[in-house]
């Protein structure tokens, strides 16, 4: 509550301050409007420097933008000041990242899932190594992105726009610089949890760039690289889902009252391993005259994730392998709400386990670009590729006590605000007492997923000057782009089996050191190389062919035409300036999906049969976006357009499950719909910008999207099974006919809803309410915003419930202050983003996305660096100092009520030193 207030507080003192600002940009008006002079060229050695920089740069594209528009401009050439691109999104108003593994990953733009925005890279769409379309930003080095525009209200020229905003990240074009620039950069890392399992705390980056331009300024070039090695460590407990009270209503956990809220099991674990991933960028830009301008640019990543959960883990379920005592609940504590808090559970049979998870994706991106001038007349072609791939393999092994068996007594006590703590009777520390063996859970379980995405387009364009005898428009675009698209994923799957020596204990050379759970109260337990072990002892051959498998292998297809026409509007209505654009879209989409059923009747033993669907259809998108410009650099920005977002790729895989209840004779099923059409929505935004010169602004703005539809998983009875069925053969002694019609689980399109939401801004240098503050400054934004779209029947609910549920993603507050200082060479600043609790979508242990009520977060992280003077022989060098969540905020989940914890992980401080050289 207190941060809260702390970031409320900013905001309002940032909203407060601007009639006083106002008097200084009043009594000052050569720091915006003079060309010359000595004052003038004094604050401008000020501005163009360091963190001033990069927020100057960033505010001049807001306010010459015609849309409503968010920037992030570097600082200097591979200079932005954030870890990843991620963190540094979602410090933008209106904007929120989601952290993964300690990262932030996702961006949620005005309350919307990641699934409403589109990514561009350099102003073309871009593919993504997950199941979705949605971005993981994580996978883009800071140090080779110069800027990025986060388009919140669309235009009929923007392609691949998305619903709630598009992001679009620019690398560099070396025209744009007067002299070669080379920079280099080196960052050492420690996490603040330490080592474990043979993995250390210590991490490191490193990135050079280089610019040049030849022949007279008509040809350049950039490259740049980053490479990046970190740690990963983490702490986690977490609780079985769904807090339920089925078991206990029924009897089936003894020990515990009728309508107790109850959780199946726990866990403890350390997580350990590297997150590995190199970037390399290049451009090239050729302009031999003003008539033509080619530009050929290349972006390739590729990072390889491994870790390693050791972790103790407690069934209590009365699971236990069979074994006598069976399950009983001692001493149980039940909180107000009947939820169970805590107690002793007897009779069960913890496990020691290993998860082991390597994942490689990769990133390729192309794109040629040429522009042609001619006295009248603009034109534009561009082709892009862009490729990305995932290959992942998981494995587990699984240990218990040996001879079985070995039943426990295990204390514990479930905590909301922090770890829950698990108490064993026996001791789990000594790997010779511990096997590979057929636990209750198995010896071990593997899968092995990968995904292909391909996006190739091309995209013509022109635009023509309008001629005198139509003052109010400038110019008229007119374009076409293709889009192809084409993402597939396969999934084999199987158990890990002992091989022929049977039970085993691991041997010497494979272990690890032991990892301490003792945050969780167990104390240390064995860690070990879980690919070695099986390789060694177990046998592992996934396969794809079982009916359970059968739908997670799919392949689906994009063609996407686009057309538009866009006037764009230059005028003047007396002293106000009006700029802004009015156009409209076509989109056509040609959809289609290719997977497999599983029929299991087949006498001829042919069961797999193939399955394809589709549709196309067209959107027509207006869109108008005006731009008052009043006196006194105020800005009034009206914009309203219809936009669409299309369907998740995973919902639109024509694999299904499908079966026969043989003593009803309906038929049911589950799968995807490739019959899906896209989220739509009408769209108004209104915002008021006031601005002092490009050194600082204030800005509130406020948003209004009707939803037409959202995209449910919804179960009908009354859908047509007489495609599957023509080949359906009933089995021997069933009687009752085969019945046409059934029930039939999949995302369909149902009714949408309201979203509204008010965004403040601020951000100015403290110098400009008194002098002696120079070199002070801060940035604050709040964002609130209020749906009324209800999801009624959430897929993967079974911990946010039956009953509907609000939009996944949506923060309902979200706060982001940044305080710096800035004056010869020496930096500091802090920042601070904080947002409400929100419904996530996390992947779960069967590669699904889940739906988990997420504890709001409040990241703190600071940097101080100091860069030496051009008088000094260390000219261009810049030594920092950076940390990154200062407070060690955990990543907490829960189902339904805060009282019934899901996750609770830790990752820990990180430090880094760094040292940055330009010349």
């Amino acid at each position: 509550m207190l941060n809260r207030k702390r970031s409320a507080l900013s905001l309002a003192l940032a909203v407060a301050l601007t009639p006083l600002m106002a008097s200084a940009q009043t009594a000052e008006p050569s720091t915006t409007t003079a060309p010359t002079g000595t004052a003038a060229t004094n604050l401008d050695t000020v501005q163009v420097t360091g963190i001033r920089r990069g927020i100057e740069n960033a505010i001049a594209i807001k306010q010459d933008a015609t849309s409503v528009v968010e920037a992030i401009s570097a600082e200097d050439i591979g200079k932005l000041p954030d870890v990843s691109i991620a963190e540094s999104l979602g410090r933008l108003p209106g904007l929120a990242a989601q952290r993964v593994a300690g990262r932030a990953q996702v961006i949620s733009v005005r309350g919307l899932s990641p699934d409403f925005a589109t990514t561009l890279l350099n102003g073309r769409e871009v593919v993504s190594t997950g199941d979705n379309r949605s971005v993981e930003f994580d996978q883009y080095p800071s140090e080779l992105v110069n800027g990025v525009t986060v388009y919140k209200t669309p235009d009929a020229a923007l392609v691949g726009q998305g619903l709630s905003g598009t992001i679009d990240m620019q690398t560099v074009r070396p025209l744009s610089f007067a002299e070669r620039v080379i920079a280099i950069s080196g960052r050492y890392q420690k996490s603040s949890l330490g080592k474990a399992a043979n993995v250390d705390p210590y991490g490191n980056r490193f990135s050079a760039s280089y610019i040049d331009q030849f022949l007279d300024n008509t040809l350049g070039i950039s490259i740049g690289y980053a490479h990046s090695d970190m740690p990963i460590q983490e702490n986690q407990v977490g609780l079985y889902e769904p807090w339920t009270t089925e078991q206990t209503d029924q009897g089936n956990r003894p020990g515990l009252a009728p309508g107790t809220v109850f959780s199946d099991g726990i866990k403890a674990l350390r997580r350990t391993g590297n997150n590995e991933r190199d970037g390399v960028m290049a451009t090239v830009q050729f302009r031999p005259s003003n008539v033509w301008t080619s530009t050929l640019d290349a972006f390739h990543t590729e990072a390889e994730q491994i870790d390693t959960a050791n972790q103790f883990e407690v069934n209590l379920s009365n699971y236990n392998g069979g074994y006598t005592p069976g399950l009983l609940i001692t001493n149980p504590q039940i909180n107000a709400d009947g939820t169970f808090a805590g107690g002793v559970a007897t009779g069960v049979y913890p496990l020691v386990r290993g998860m082991y998870n390597k994942r490689k994706d990769k990133i390729d991106a192309f794109g040629w670009n040429n522009e042609f001038n001619f006295e009248r007349v603009k034109v534009v072609a561009d082709v892009n590729y862009s490729k990305a791939t995932r290959n992942e393999l998981n494995l587990e092994n699984n240990l218990q006590l040996t001879p079985m068996p070995q039943l426990d007594s295990v204390g514990v006590v479930v905590k909301p605000d922090g770890f829950s703590q698990i108490s064993p009777g026996l001791d789990y520390s000594n790997p010779d007492a511990l096997f590979l063996t057929n636990t209750i859970y198995g010896s071990g379980y593997g899968k092995v997923p990968m995904v292909e995405d391909r996006l190739k387009g091309a995209r013509l364009q022109a635009t023509f000057a309008m001629p005198d005898s139509l003052p109010w428009f400038s110019d008229v675009d007119v374009g076409v782009n293709y889009a192809d698209r084409r993402k597939d994923k396969t999934q084999a799957e199987g158990n890990i089996l002992l091989g022929d020596q049977g039970d085993a204990n691991i041997a010497g050379d494979l272990q690890y050191a032991p990892v301490n759970l003792g945050f969780a109260g167990i104390g240390y337990i064995p860690a070990w190389n879980v690919p070695a072990a099986v390789d060694r002892y177990m046998v592992f051959n996934p396969v794809t062919n079982l009916d359970y498998l059968i739908p997670k292998a799919w392949t689906v297809q994009e063609k996407t035409s686009t057309a538009w026409i866009r006037a764009n509007i230059n005028t003047d209505l007396g002293e106000v300036g009006l700029r802004g654009n009015i156009g409209v879209q076509m989109v056509r989409t040609d959809q289609s999906s290719q997977s497999n059923y599983f029929d299991r009747s087949r006498p001829d033993g042919q069961n797999i049969l193939p399955i394809d669907d589709g549709k196309t259809y067209t959107d027509w998108l207006p869109s108008l976006n005006l731009a008052f410009m009043f006196p006194h650099q105020q800005t009034l920005r009206f914009a309203v357009a219809k936009q669409v977002a299309r369907p998740r790729v995973d919902q639109m895989r024509a694999g299904l499950e499908f079966g026969v209840d043989t003593a009803t004779g309906k038929p049911g099923g589950s799968g995807g719909n490739p019959l899906l059409d896209p989220w739509r929505a009408n769209a108004i935004d209104l915002s008021y910008e006031k601005y002092f010169g490009e050194k600082a602004y204030v800005a509130a703005a406020v948003f209004f999207k009707d939803l037409k539809s959202y995209v449910y998983t919804q179960s009908r009875d009354d859908y047509d099974f007489s495609d599957l069925l023509a080949s359906y053969v009933p089995p021997p002694g069933m009687i009752v006919p085969v019945l046409p019609t059934g029930t039939f689980s999949a995302p369909q399109n149902g009714q949408g809803g309201k979203l509204k939401g008010l965004e403040l801004t601020a951000s100015f240098p403290l110098e400009m309410l008194t002098e002696s503050l120079r070199g002070f400054g801060v940035q604050a934004s709040a964002t609130f915003n209020d749906s009324d779209i209800k999801i009624l029947d959430p897929e993967s609910a079974s911990s946010v419930g039956s009953d509907p549920i609000s939009l996944p993603g949506l923060s309902e507050r979200v706060y982001n202050f940044t305080a710096y200082y800035e004056r010869s060479g020496f930096e500091a600043r802090v920042s601070q983003r904080r947002r409400s609790d929100f419904i996530g979508e996390i992947g779960n242990f069967n590669g699904n996305r889940t739906l988990r009520y997420v504890v709001g977060e409040n990241v703190t992280d600071a940097q101080v660096s100091y860069t030496f003077a051009d008088s000094s022989s260390l000219h261009g060098l810049t030594l920092l100092l950076q940390g990154s969540n200062l407070t060690n905020e955990p990543y907490r989940t829960y189902a339904g009520t805060t009282d019934r914890p899901l996750e609770y992980v830790e990752w820990g401080r990180t430090y880094m030193l760094g040292v940055n050289y330009k010349f």
